[in-house]
């Protein structure tokens, strides 16, 4: 329908898309000022406080710190499940770290949520810091 906001589902492919093409600035288009991003969700050493990145300031330094040091990362959805506003989405995150030598495998839930207004407001990610794969890049 012309002119209507793209639901979870399709910003969710937006964004897995524009971070595979290392396209910092579609990326951060995606947000909501006031969105947040929870990856992994809870305590880790990517946030520490486990309380998220708050806000475009936040979500372009987490961006800074996690996505663009990596030298390519991948998206192996193997389910995905759009309900009102919300899509979750199993699968798995290949991650080749800078310099090539070794890959993360993640593998996890990824949910994506809309303000309805074809803005992400939330993105969680469900997986597990130590259950990290690492394999030869």
């Amino acid at each position: 329908m012309p002119g209507q906001a793209m639901n979870a589902r399709e910003l969710a492919r937006r964004s897995q898309a524009a971070v595979t093409a290392k396209d910092r600035s579609a990326w951060l288009g995606l947000f909501a000022p006031d969105a947040v991003i929870e990856d992994p969700v809870g305590p880790s050493p990517l946030d520490p406080a486990g309380a998220g990145h708050h806000g475009t300031a936040a979500i372009a330094a987490f961006y800074d710190a996690v996505i663009g040091p990596a030298d390519r990362i991948t998206f192996e959805i193997e389910r995905s499940y759009l309900c009102g506003d919300e899509v979750a989405d199993v699968g798995v995150i290949r991650t080749t770290l800078a310099g090539g030598r070794q890959v993360a495998v993640v593998r996890g839930v990824y949910t994506y949520r809309s303000n309805g207004q074809g803005k992400l407001a939330a993105l969680r990610a469900f997986w597990e810091y130590d259950a990290v794969e690492l394999a030869d890049g």
